[in-house]
């Protein structure tokens, strides 16, 4: 999957659970309006585990992984529960404390984001500090642009939908956008059923960090590859700090530039084959 279709699934994915967030609110009977803290609480909380759900399945629909989409769902959609469960309350003490500003209610959503943002990359290859970047950042655009959606239209069933959309779009969005930017090492299947598809390697790459484990089970692989001739744990990616090592745990072998190796240091723009799946390895510096 190219950046483009990641910040897309991204985007889309986030503009759903928004929805879907606006949606159950109204069928509960529960509104933004009004002073009530546990009201803003509820409503915070249901709005963010649909955004924080549909947002963490992202990854695991890219990679066609049923496993971890299903984990990363639950747990994002945990953390959003939280994170719109503060969220909404503080953006409406916010938006009292400082005057009645529009743009303090986006404060609020920012911490959302934070936590979503977190969640994301904890269930995929990224470090933690540049999801909640992105998530902070899409979080305080998103509430913007909830604020002015709903100052905009008339009808306010339909500013607070459109508001709800382009946060969760907003949230989505950036977070991908900035983990993408930032990143620093990842595969790009080349060659495969997944064709297209990149994983970030980032968490794996300190020397005291875990090992990245590709391989064809779900349970057992960091990077699962849907190929029969992929073992369920094919290879290791180790982190050296500034480089990975790859080491073979096959028994039909791992190629490297079309060499078999036991143990080799990759270098930017090498390939990896195991299997019938080739991958090409990426770095910046």
């Amino acid at each position: 999957m190219n950046r483009i279709m990641r910040l897309y699934y991204y985007g889309i994915l986030g503009a759903i659970g928004g929805v879907l967030g606006w949606q159950a609110s109204n069928l509960l009977g529960l509104s933004f309006a009004g002073n009530v803290y546990l009201s803003e609480i509820l409503v915070g909380a249901l709005i963010g585990f649909c955004i924080g759900l549909l947002i963490g399945i992202a990854e695991g629909l890219i990679a066609r992984n049923l496993m971890l989409a299903l984990r990363g769902g639950l747990f994002s959609g945990v953390l959003g529960l939280i994170g719109g469960g503060v969220g909404l309350p503080l953006a409406e003490f916010l938006f009292q404390a400082l005057g009645g500003q529009p743009w303090a209610r986006a404060l609020g959503w920012g911490f959302f984001g934070l936590l979503i943002g977190m969640a994301a990359s904890a269930t995929g290859g990224s470090q933690i500090w540049k999801g909640a970047l992105g998530g902070v950042l899409g979080g305080v655009l998103g509430g913007l642009l909830l604020e002015a959606a709903r100052s905009w239209l008339d009808d306010p069933l339909l500013g607070k939908a459109a508001g709800l959309l382009l946060l969760g779009a907003s949230v989505g969005t950036f977070i991908a956008m900035i983990v993408f930017l930032l990143s620093r090492a990842w595969l790009e299947v080349t060659s495969g059923k997944l064709k297209g598809a990149e994983f970030i390697l980032d968490k794996f790459m300190r020397a005291d960090g875990p090992s990245a484990f590709i391989g064809s089970d779900a349970l057992k692989a960091d990077i699962v590859l849907p190929d029969p001739d992929v073992a369920p744990q094919h290879a290791m990616l180790k982190g050296a700090g500034t480089h990975f090592n790859v080491k073979d745990m096959s028994l039909s072998g791992t190629f490297v530039n079309n060499q078999r190796i036991e143990q080799a240091v990759l270098r930017n723009r090498q390939t990896i084959r195991v299997g019938n799946t080739q991958l090409m390895y990426h770095e910046k510096r």
